[in-house]
């Protein structure tokens, strides 16, 4: 056997050790009832994504996502150069500039934590591959509660020895140390690119609170710039420290999981009040520079982390006082009350009257709402509502959009007080399976394909687009390559074109389904 031959053959033996990269593999499909498919995974099988190629000029790539079935399925074609076009036409246009995007991603609550330790480690590396990693849907932000939340088995925070006012007792809890912190260094290993990391408290020490409870309504104690409001600014930068020390360091903090939770009598769990003028002030006097003094000087301040029925309120009484604002980065939403907050009314004039500010969606998940079911396996219609919620937001000036829970419980759960919301992943640890539903597969269609840097460009529709059913967005791409998004909530097949200088492209968006379009311009 030649040289040659004898290496084919020892390239052939290589083989099977290679992990099976190559190839994506389709989901496993479960109903729970018609139309409702979750795919199924378990310690020796998971659906995966190849990684994304993009495709040769002249062709594009399309992914598909749908209620019959279909989930991310890629397939491939050319564009036209003449063509009778249909009624509808939608005309990239880049010359429309708009925000750049920071990226979408998940939390790490102390309940997600326990549901994906859980499982056989092998599941739990499919778990996280399948959103971390290239052959998934490729997160890139990551949303830890500071402490406890209400997604924790109790409520605790890192130092409950009352007047520690040097915080000398300040210390991680296993919940940190066993559960999150190991989880998210396995994360971090299987992506390619960096994860923006970003915290958020929901309740001081309550030797610190007006209530002296980790619940209900209740503020720091005092005002700000006095001993109080120093020690909790502080208690920011010893996690930052102490994270740090376990080689973790973050992208931003919040200042607050929703502070007007904190304002409403008998609220059920954990919470910190802030008005917005104590938000100012606590920034201006005390977390401002605190964090500016500290090693983690270029760690990102975001405000208001709560819904945005606050805005542009919220925005206006912190970001026009000059001390506050010289300190903060960013405005953070919540998606619980957008029906009663349009984005017309909030995100826009905030984005108007504060442009060099990013607005990002910090929270969202479906189940939280008194008259919502908390879990449904393979509802497809809560896909949609994460789809809708994004592109909504997207087309309007937001930067990204961060889910809740990475994964609960068939019950909803963890939660000590029994506050149970959906997920799109579920895990079932008795079985030593996880779900991926139908919103995990709504979300890809983003995170997959919009990075981190890419900017949103017009997309502009040929006839009054008020008729159409089509839901969409476009966004250039530091590579230069085109994303459109586009989402049929309808249950009609829409037919239409998508024209870019390259031609056009033939399209036609099932009834319920999600797309995304990816081709190269040159």
């Amino acid at each position: 056997m030649g040289a040659a031959g004898a290496l084919g053959w020892w390239l052939l033996l290589l083989v099977p050790a290679v992990p099976r990269a190559a190839g994506a593999r389709p989901c496993s499909p479960k109903y729970f009832g018609r139309d409702a498919m979750v795919c199924v995974c378990n310690a020796t099988y998971c659906d995966t994504l190849d990684p994304v190629v993009l495709p040769t000029p002249g062709t594009y790539v399309k992914y598909e996502s749908s209620k019959a079935g279909k989930r991310l399925e890629r397939s491939q074609g050319s564009f036209q150069r003449s063509l009778h076009a249909p009624d509808l036409v939608l005309t990239l246009d880049t010359t429309q500039r708009y925000q750049k995007v920071k990226g979408f991603g998940g939390s790490v609550t102390d309940a997600a934590a326990i549901n994906i330790l859980s499982l056989p480690e092998t599941a739990q590396d499919h778990l996280l591959r399948s959103y971390f990693s290239e052959e998934g849907l490729e997160y890139n932000l990551v949303r830890l509660p500071m402490a406890s939340c209400d997604f924790s088995l109790h409520a605790y925070t890192y130092d409950d020895v009352p007047f520690d006012y040097e915080l000398a007792h300040f210390s991680l809890r296993d919940e940190d140390t066993k559960l999150k912190i190991p989880l998210l260094h396995r994360a971090l290993a299987m992506s390619k690119q960096p994860l923006s990391l970003y915290a958020s408290p929901w309740t001081s020490p309550t030797w610190m609170k007006t209530s002296e409870s980790f619940v209900g309504k209740g503020t720091l104690k005092g005002q700000a710039g006095d001993r109080y409001h120093k020690t909790w600014a502080n208690y920011f930068v010893r996690f930052l420290d102490e994270y740090a020390k376990h080689n973790l360091t973050f992208w931003a903090v919040t200042a607050e999981n929703e502070p007007s939770a904190g304002l409403i009598n008998n609220y059920p769990f954990q919470c910190l009040g802030f008005t917005a003028e104590q938000q100012r002030d606590f920034i201006a006097r005390d977390l401002g520079p605190a964090l500016a003094n500290s090693s983690h000087r270029d760690v990102q301040l975001i405000i208001l982390d709560d819904n945005r029925l606050h805005l542009p309120h919220w925005a206006k009484v912190v970001l026009e006082d000059e001390e506050a604002a010289r300190y903060v980065d960013g405005i953070g939403i919540h998606w619980y009350l957008d029906f009663i907050g349009p984005i017309q009314d909030t995100v826009v004039p905030t984005h108007e009257l504060f442009p060099d500010y990013f607005i990002l969606a910090t929270e969202a998940c479906i189940g939280a709402h008194f008259w919502e079911r908390d879990v449904i396996l393979g509802c497809w219609d809560r896909g949609n509502q994460y789809s809708h919620s994004i592109l909504t937001n997207l087309n309007h000036f937001v930067a990204g959009w961060t889910d809740w829970n990475l994964a609960l419980d068939l019950e909803g759960g963890p939660n000590w007080v029994k506050n149970y919301v959906d997920s799109p992943v579920i895990v079932d640890a008795s079985e030593g399976i996880f779900y991926k539903q139908p919103m995990f597969y709504h979300m890809g269609h983003f995170s997959k394909f919009i990075p981190e840097g890419s900017q949103r460009v017009g997309l502009v529709a040929s006839k009054e687009s008020k008729k159409t059913d089509l839901e969409y967005t476009a966004f250039l791409r530091p590579d230069g390559a085109v994303v459109v998004v586009v989402l049929n909530r309808s249950l009609q097949n829409v037919t239409f074109g998508l024209a870019d200088t390259v031609g056009l492209i033939a399209a036609m968006a099932p009834a319920s389904s999600i797309q995304t379009y990816l081709w190269r311009r040159q």
